[in-house]
């Protein structure tokens, strides 16, 4: 079991997160709809992405006693790596213009990398970076 196939967010306001990450970031997707039931957008390497409502996939998990959603650090964060210092300044311009909130500015890390954080409309917290050693797949 080495693989992931998809991942999904629970959002609160699937039109403000497809607009996000449709509109804003340039993710793609078969979609036209800004309110469908689940979306799926397309990464490099097969992943999908996968936008869901946050209270329906409570359910999804257990129907009959739903898992909380506590406000807060999750635990969790995705990642965007880059091939440059510089890609990292412009990922997080295109963030703020989708309406992502910066959570830390670029700088230099412990590691010998370069990076940054943004929330999503849901909180949901993506870094932004440029690691050196980092081995990009074709």
């Amino acid at each position: 079991m080495n693989r992931i196939s998809i991942i999904c967010l629970g959002v609160t306001n699937m039109e403000k997160s497809i607009r996000f990450y449709k509109d804003g970031l340039g993710f793609q997707t078969e979609e036209t709809a800004y309110n469908p039931p689940v979306i799926f957008f397309d990464t490099d390497g097969g992943l999908k992405f996968e936008l869901y409502p946050l209270d329906l996939l409570a359910k999804d998990i257990d129907d009959k006693n739903p898992p909380s959603v506590h406000a807060g650090f999750s635990g969790i964060t995705l990642a965007y790596n880059v091939r440059t210092k510089e890609e990292v300044h412009e990922i997080i311009d295109l963030a703020i213009k989708a309406g992502a909130k910066i959570e830390k500015e670029p700088q230099d890390v412990f590691w010998g990398g370069y990076h940054a954080y943004f929330s999503d409309p849901d909180g949901y917290y993506w870094e932004v970076a440029y690691n050196p050693y980092y081995t990009f797949e074709e």
